[in-house]
C-alpha cells in the first residue's frame, strides 16, 4: 500500500545514512532505542502535564506484558500481527482521549503518542509473511482506563518491550 511505503519512506529518513534500505528500520538498533527514548519522553512530558482530566469514557488498552519464552515461541508473523492489535488499541485509546481532553499540553502529548503509534502500526502492515492484508479482527487481552497517563505508559511499554524484541527477531532474519 502506498501509504505504508510513504511511511516506510519517513521512517528511514529518520536514519541519517545515505545508504538507507527497507532492512535499516531493524537493523540499526539505533532507531528502536531512539523510539523507546522518545516514548519515554512523551511519558515523562505528560506527567507534568497540569489538570488532566479523569477520562469519563475509559480507554480501553492493550495488555502487553509477556514472558520472553513464549515470546519467542512464536512466529514472526504471529507476533506482527499481536503487536498489530496492541497498537490498533493505542491508537483509538489515543483518539478517544484527544477528544475529551481540552488542556493543550496533554492534547500536544496526546498527538504525539497517536502519530507514533499510527505510524508503527501503518509500518507493520507492509511487513508479511503470509498472504493476504492485515484484518483488524483481533480480540487482544486488554483493560479499561480513566487516567491518560496509563496511555503513555502502555505504549512505552509495547515499544521497549514486544516492539523492541520484535526488531531484535526481524534483525536476525533481515541483516546478514
Amino acid at each position: 500500500s502506498s501509504p505504508g511505503l510513504l511511511l516506510l519512506t519517513s521512517f528511514l529518513l529518520h536514519v541519517k545514512e545515505d545508504h538507507a534500505s527497507p532492512a535499516r528500520l531493524v537493523c540499526d538498533n539505533r532507531l528502536i532505542q531512539k523510539y523507546i527514548l522518545e516514548a519515554k519522553d512523551m511519558e515523562k512530558r505528560v506527567g507534568q502535564c497540569q489538570a488532566l482530566p479523569v477520562l469519563s469514557c475509559p480507554a480501553v488498552l492493550p495488555l502487553v506484558d509477556f514472558t520472553l519464552q513464549h515470546w519467542k515461541s512464536k512466529s514472526n508473523e504471529t507476533k506482527r500481527r499481536e503487536i498489530l492489535c496492541d497498537l490498533a488499541l493505542l491508537v483509538g485509546a489515543a483518539t478517544g482521549a484527544l477528544g475529551q481532553v481540552t488542556e493543550e499540553c496533554g492534547a500536544r502529548q496526546l498527538s504525539q503518542l497517536y502519530r507514533h503509534a499510527n505510524s508503527f502500526f501503518l509500518l507493520l502492515q507492509t511487513f508479511s509473511w503470509e498472504a493476504g492484508h492485515w484484518e483488524p479482527s483481533c480480540s487482544p487481552h486488554s483493560m479499561e482506563q480513566t487516567h491518560i497517563t496509563s496511555i503513555f505508559l502502555t505504549y512505552r511499554q509495547l515499544v521497549q518491550g514486544k516492539l523492541r524484541f520484535f526488531f531484535h527477531d526481524l534483525a536476525k532474519v533481515l541483516c546478514k
